[in-house]
């Protein structure tokens, strides 16, 4: 089981969006079964499994939903659990928790009750094991099958479920868009990474461009100028987070062209001119994971 997640401190950058199209299309992979886990207060991921385009809500879901909430089933019930006082964390691992999207892509969402882990009502000793333990109870129940990846859609915030993911995951994927802002940010978060998640180690960092720009006219640039020039920046913020902080991270080639919202890509699957783009970018992501340099 790899787990990887996805974070950014800067909103608008399509960090939910292309956390569940990589689940996607990681879970189109013959033999493979994803888990992708919404673990933001905003739940926007949750919001676009549950509603229609027009507002309606899909019944499949939220009557699935209204069960788990009804026998204490959600990610906040795991939470509350681990953290009361008691030998053992009892929290018994199934579908009443995880929600099957297809036979091979399953889904945890989020809770509104989340927006207390935000406030930091829980104490952060008491919560830096929790999804490693979690982990451990799904990987072992017999009612689930083996996930080869688990996806994090993590808020956009350092609260402390990002510090309990962050300190057990593989991977922390960081996807920025071609603006001044976003690269910014990058280097902001590349440089706080270690002092957020001390004393665990940090895990491998990889970065790539959403949202990326063609050139206009007859320009035979792979990207438009500003698209190449922010990213340029960012391999620029990434090579010196390498080399000053012993980072392992990695700018990849591939890039995501601006072209769908989550509703879109949650409800009728990832869009045809976009599927091959997120099996690039997947493919660099694999290869990164199982790179033991």
């Amino acid at each position: 089981m790899k787990t990887i997640a996805t974070i950014n401190f800067k909103g608008g950058v399509g960090k939910t969006t292309v956390t569940w199209c990589l689940g996607e299309t990681v879970s189109q992979i013959p033999g493979k079964h994803t888990l992708m886990f919404d673990l933001d207060a905003q739940m926007s991921l949750t919001q676009a499994v549950t509603f229609n385009e027009d507002g309606s809500p899909i019944r499949s879901f939220t009557d699935w939903q209204q069960r788990s909430i009804e026998r204490k089933k959600t990610i906040f019930n795991a939470l509350e659990q681990f953290t009361t006082p008691s030998e053992h964390f009892d929290f018994p691992i199934g579908y009443d928790f995880i929600y099957q999207i297809s036979d091979t892509y399953h889904f945890v969402p989020a809770i509104e009750d989340l927006y207390w882990t935000e406030l930091e009502v829980f104490e952060r000793t008491m919560v830096k094991e929790f999804i490693r333990r979690l982990l451990a109870k799904i990987d072992n129940s017999k009612q689930l099958p083996k996930y080869d990846f688990v996806f994090f859609d993590c808020p956009p915030s350092f609260s402390l479920l990002s510090y309990s993911v962050l300190s057990c995951c593989d991977l922390v994927l960081i996807p920025i868009n071609p603006d001044f802002y976003a690269t910014k940010g990058l280097n902001l978060l590349l440089n706080s990474l270690r002092m957020r998640i001390e004393p665990f180690p940090v895990p491998k960092i990889g970065v790539f461009m959403n949202k990326a720009k063609k050139p206009g006219g007859a320009s035979l640039r792979r990207y438009s100028q500003e698209t190449e020039r922010y990213l340029g920046d960012a391999k620029t913020v990434v090579q010196s987070a390498i080399m000053q902080q012993r980072l392992k991270a990695k700018v990849f080639d591939a890039t995501i062209p601006d072209r769908v919202g989550i509703k879109r890509a949650v409800q009728e699957g990832i869009p045809f001119e976009l599927k091959q783009p997120f099996r690039d970018l997947w493919q660099e992501i694999e290869e990164f994971l199982n790179d033991h340099k």
